[in-house]
């Protein structure tokens, strides 16, 4: 089967970019023909035909322009099957990694205590864009199926459109098992790593991963720092792309300046994993983090949100820690307590682990797999 995957960016960083790479590996080890619609693709496969789709105009405007050439472009290709991973205008199945763009407005104007804030945000002709390419994608005839990466987007996707549950269907991100299985080496890469941050044993290290720090909470996870410093010996080291400028300043604010690192983004947050004894995440809107998965399949317990949609596939109080309210440190740093001793921690991470270890790439490609194979037999009866 021809299929063609449409990706604005790929670069080898965020969730999405994870699941690209993993999914196209498999479909080509299955035996399908890949052909991907790209502005930027900086990943090289045997195997895989690029189209470039060039792009112009203002920042804001791209997305619109991009939706607009990609269309044309998959016309002229005209593969079996059209899988999109962004909000454009003629795929036949869409997977909803990023979640919904307009719950997301929403969430955020919710934990911005500015009203002026709040203006500004609205005002960012981004915004519009976004949400009419949205409304458009969720109202295409031609759009077969939508995969969700969690229930809580299928719902997001149900409640702002109107869509029939039936045409999302929800398919959980998947991990390679055999990346994290356990080795001699990994001892020793822990103690490199932590002697690099300059971290000692007996400190508690703290592992946040993601880009995007204001949607993923970070601002969060530096307060219930500050809140526990006098309480313990932690650190936060933060592995991403963003400004860390923010951050710092409210790092020295709180008192724990020294104790906040920056590696900025790193091509593979493994051995930040294997460094660390807890994962943290105080998102605020999150479909499903792929770095949640990896930090359990790591052997490391997360504390996050049930605004994320990985927390769906953990248990409170056992592998994980979930939150109401990210934007309550209190909360938070009281929620990370019991996590500070190292015995509790590691039971709760064994724990993690085996529940990551149920979700792999196999099993997260055989299901889209049934789902574009479903939909090309309806293309073909002409359903």
């Amino acid at each position: 089967m021809r299929i063609g995957l449409i990706r604005m960016r790929h670069t080898p960083f965020g969730g999405a970019e994870t699941f690209m790479g993993r999914f196209i590996k498999e479909l080509l080890r299955r035996g399908h023909t890949v052909e991907v619609f790209s502005r930027e693709w900086e990943r090289e496969e045997d195997g895989v035909l690029v189209h470039r789709i060039k792009t112009f105009g203002p920042s804001f405007l791209k997305p619109l322009v991009f939706a607009w050439r990609a269309k044309k472009e998959v016309e002229r290709a005209a593969p079996d099957v059209v899988v999109s991973l962004e909000r454009t205008f003629c795929q036949d199945v869409y997977r909803a990694g990023d979640g919904v763009h307009r719950e997301w407005l929403e969430r955020r104007c919710a934990v911005t205590g500015s009203l002026v804030r709040r203006f500004l945000i609205r005002l960012n002709p981004l915004h519009p864009v976004l949400l009419y390419l949205e409304r458009r994608l969720f109202t295409d005839r031609r759009l077969k199926k939508i995969v969700a990466n969690s229930n809580g987007v299928k719902r997001d996707i149900v409640r702002h459109y109107g869509l029939p549950e039936d045409k999302i269907c929800v398919i959980y991100n998947g991990i390679d098992p055999a990346s994290y299985e356990v080795n001699e080496a990994d001892s020793t890469e822990r103690a490199g790593v932590r002697s690099e941050l300059g971290v000692g044993e007996a400190t508690t290290l703290l592992v946040f991963v993601g880009s995007g720090f204001e949607r993923k909470g970070l601002i969060y996870a530096i307060r219930a720092l500050a809140l526990l410093k006098d309480d313990c010996d932690a650190r936060l080291v933060v592995v991403g792309k963003g400004n860390p400028a923010r951050y710092l300043r409210e790092a020295k604010r709180g008192g724990v300046g020294e104790r906040v690192m920056f590696t900025g983004p790193v091509k593979g947050a493994r051995k930040y994993y294997r460094a660390g004894d807890i994962f943290i995440l105080p998102t605020v809107y999150e479909p499903f983090s792929n770095a949640c998965l990896e930090a359990m399949a790591s052997g490391l317990p997360v504390v996050t949100t049930k605004q994320n949609g990985a927390s769906e596939i953990m248990t409170d109080g056992a592998d994980s820690v979930l939150l109401d309210d990210p934007a309550d440190a209190g909360a938070l740093a009281r929620k990370l307590k019991p996590l500070l001793d190292a015995e509790f921690r590691k039971k709760a991470g064994i724990l993690a682990r085996a529940k990551a270890l149920n979700y792999t790439i196999e099993r997260n490609v055989d299901g889209f797999l049934r789902v574009i194979e479903g939909v090309r037999e309806g293309v073909r009866e002409g359903l």
